[in-house]
């Protein structure tokens, strides 16, 4: 069974940065792609970034370009999202994800297994 467990989320103020992790665990972490989405109240989960089986190859959305860097651990099964200069817009529930292929898809249709997700509020 795969799992999926996020952490690093909170509360931080415009400008601050947070480093986002996620454990996997259950099925070969090498051979699939894994992405973040994130979702605000109110609206549709976003694509934030993701990264190829291998990690040389990554993409990230466009609001987060620049600030936002996603990488993976191969030895240690995890994948993270380094995020700088937070904006208020970026507050939402944020979601782990390993996809059903090595490449690094951006649908979440991609993507069969997902965490609980982790709360980032960024705010005064």
């Amino acid at each position: 069974q795969v799992q999926l467990i996020e952490s690093g989320g909170g509360l931080v103020q415009p400008g601050g940065s947070l480093r986002l992790s996620c454990a996997a665990s259950g099925r070969t972490f090498t051979s699939y792609a894994m992405g973040w989405f994130r979702q605000a109240p109110g609206k549709e989960r976003q694509f934030v970034a993701s990264i190829s089986y291998s990690g040389r190859a990554t993409y990230v959305a466009d609001s987060v370009k620049g600030r936002f860097t996603i990488s993976r651990d191969n030895a240690k099964n995890t994948v993270s999202l380094k995020m700088n200069n937070l904006k208020p817009e970026d507050t939402a529930v944020y979601y782990c994800a390993q996809s059903t292929r090595g490449w690094a898809p951006q649908n979440p249709d991609e993507y069969a297994y997902w965490g609980q997700g982790t709360q980032v509020t960024v705010s005064q």
